[in-house]
C-alpha cells in the first residue's frame, strides 16, 4: 500500500485523538478532514539562518502541542518560511514519529518572491527568473502580482520543492485583488477562471488536493469596492472548469477584534440572499481560514475586562485574541505567526480551552 503524500480523512482522525486532553471544538472536521482550531503562520521575520531554523523549531512544537495546520506563501521571507516547514516535516515525519497523513500543508502563489534574499537589480532578477525563461511576461505582472496559468504552475512547482513534498494540500492564489486596480472586472474573472482551470489539472495530477484563495481586502469591502471579491462568483468559476466536485473549498482572510467585516458585514449575495462572507462561504461549502488573528501583535495587548470575559478571563491578551477569532461562528482556523517555542507553548494552551458557545461569542456585538 501506498504512504499518502497528503493530510487524510484517517491520518487527521489519528492526529486529533493523539490529544485526548484536548478541549471539544479544538479539532473541526471540514473537507472530510480534522484540523486544529489554531494553525501556525510562518510570515514575519528576518531572513537569516538563525529565523529560519527558528520556525523550523516553532512548526515542530505546534504540531507536537496539537496545531496541525500549518501555512506559508513562496514569498515568505524570500522562500525561506517555506524550506523551514521542509526542514520541519523532515523532523517530524522521521524522529518524531508523525506522519504526512496528519498535517495539512498550506501555501500560496502569487507575488513574484526573491530567492533567499532581494537582489541588488529587482528589474533584472525578474527578467532573469520569470521573463527569459518564458514563465511570465512583463505585461503579465501588475505590480509584484502574476496568475497566469504558467507562472502559477511554476510557483507550485518551485513551493513542492522548498518542502520536498509531492504534493500540497491547500494552494491559494495569493492577494488576487492586487490586480483589481489595473484590469477590469471582466478581465479579473477571466485570469481568475484561468488559474483554476490550471490547478484543477494539477489536482488531476496529484500535485494539490484543494486550492482557494488567500485575501487581504477582497472579502471585507462593501460590494460597490473597486477591490471586492464576489464568493459566489469565484464558486462558480470553480464549478466551470472543476465540475461538481471541484477543488475551491477553501478561502482566507484577515479576521480579528480589529477587523471582523466578515462576521458583521453583509457584501456578498447568494441565491438572492444579502449574506455575511462567513454565512455565504458556509452556504457555498467553503471553508474559511483566518490569517492576522491577532494583527501583529496589535490586538494581543490592553483587551478591555469586557472583552477579556466574555472570552473566557484567560491569562494573556494574546491567548484572549486568539479565542476571540476560533470561536467565531464560521471560522475553522485562526493563524498565529509564530516563530518561537515559547510563543507556541503559550498560545497552543488554548488546545485544552474550549471556543466560547455561540450565544456568549455574540454578546460581543449586543448593544451596551
Amino acid at each position: 500500500m501506498s504512504v499518502p503524500n497528503n493530510a487524510t480523512p484517517a491520518g487527521t482522525i489519528h492526529y486529533r485523538d493523539r490529544f485526548p486532553g484536548a478541549a471539544e471544538g479544538h479539532f473541526r472536521e471540514r473537507q472530510r478532514l480534522w484540523l486544529s482550531s489554531i494553525g501556525i503562520g510562518t510570515y514575519l521575520g528576518d531572513a537569516d539562518a538563525r529565523i529560519d531554523q527558528a520556525y523550523t523549531d516553532a512548526v515542530v512544537r505546534a504540531v507536537e502541542l496539537g496545531a496541525n495546520v500549518i501555512d506559508t506563501a513562496a514569498n515568505y521571507r524570500f522562500q525561506r518560511s517555506e524550506r523551514s516547514i521542509g526542514s520541519a516535516l523532515s523532523v517530524l515525519t522521521g524522529t518524531k514519529g508523525f506522519s504526512r497523513a496528519e498535517l495539512f500543508i498550506c501555501t500560496k502563489g502569487g507575488y513574484l518572491p526573491f530567492d533567499g534574499a532581494p537582489p541588488r537589480d529587482v528589474r533584472a532578477y525578474v527578467e532573469e527568473t520569470f521573463v527569459k525563461p518564458g514563465i511570465a511576461g512583463f505585461e503579465d505582472i501588475v505590480g509584484s502580482h502574476c496568475m497566469t496559468p504558467r507562472y502559477l504552475q511554476h510557483q507550485l512547482d518551485q513551493s513542492l520543492i522548498n518542502m520536498n513534498l509531492s504534493c500540497v494540500d491547500l494552494y491559494y492564489i495569493h492577494n488576487p485583488e492586487s490586480q483589481l486596480g489595473q484590469v477590469s472586472d471582466d478581465e479579473f474573472y477571466s485570469r481568475l477562471r484561468a488559474a483554476f482551470a490550471q490547478l484543477e489539472e494539477n489536482r488531476a495530477q496529484g500535485k494539490l488536493k484543494f486550492y482557494g484563495v488567500a485575501t487581504w481586502n477582497g472579502f471585507r469591502v462593501p460590494r460597490a469596492s473597486a477591490g471586492y471579491h464576489s464568493l459566489s462568483r469565484m464558486v462558480s468559476l470553480a464549478g466551470e472548469v472543476g465540475g461538481d466536485a471541484h477543488g475551491f473549498r477553501f478561502i482566507q482572510l484577515p479576521f480579528n477584534l480589529a477587523m471582523p467585516e466578515a462576521l458583521t458585514m453583509a457584501n456578498q449575495a447568494v441565491e438572492g440572499q444579502s449574506l455575511t462572507l462567513l454565512e455565504a462561504a458556509e452556504l457555498l461549502g467553503v471553508t474559511v481560514i483566518s490569517s492576522a488573528s491577532i494583527f501583529q501583535g496589535r490586538v494581543a495587548r490592553g483587551l478591555s475586562e469586557n472583552i477579556r470575559e466574555t472570552l473566557g478571563s484567560l491569562p494573556t491578551d494574546a491567548q484572549t485574541a486568539i479565542q476571540f477569532v476560533r470561536s467565531a461562528p464560521g471560522i475553522t482556523t485562526a493563524l498565529v505567526g509564530m516563530s518561537s517555542r515559547e510563543h507556541v507553548e503559550e498560545n497552543l494552551q488554548l488546545a485544552r480551552v474550549p471556543p466560547v458557545a455561540a450565544e456568549q461569542f455574540m454578546q460581543l456585538f449586543s448593544p451596551a
